[in-house]
């Protein structure tokens, strides 16, 4: 529990948030290119944005945020995408469950959804991925 507090773990995790909003502006970016430039039907169009995302997420996070030497980098990237893919089931189970289910406003389902895997992501990529 100590390390969770330490300044260098939340470090960590500030340059997790900042990797991980520039992977929000990649994603939305290359999914707008695909679906209105290239014509690219919208839910292909939004898992090319997602996996280009995730994966220079993955290489920013390996390089400054994490600082990881792994010379396995495939083995890295595919417990880093995976951990993605996981943390997206999770936050459609989350905007489905209140916003569908219990009637929460959308914006403020997805809000607690973001959040939510946030920390799953950033926990499980810090002591599993790259550990």
């Amino acid at each position: 529990m100590e390390e969770l507090l330490s300044t260098s773990f939340l470090l960590k995790f500030v340059k997790f948030g900042i990797v991980g909003f520039s992977g929000v502006l990649v994603d939305f970016s290359i999914t707008f290119v695909c679906k209105e430039y290239l014509k690219i039907q919208k839910y292909v169009a939004n898992a090319i944005g997602f996996t280009i995302a995730a994966s220079t997420n993955y290489f920013l996070n390996r390089i400054w945020t994490f600082e990881s030497t792994n010379p396995n980098v495939v083995l890295e990237f595919t417990r880093f995408f995976v951990i993605a893919l996981i943390g997206l089931g999770i936050n459609s189970a989350i905007v489905w469950a209140m916003s569908g289910k219990l009637k929460v406003n959308f914006y403020l389902s997805k809000l607690v959804a973001t959040i939510v895997v946030t920390m799953w992501n950033f926990l499980i990529n810090a002591y599993y991925t790259f550990a």
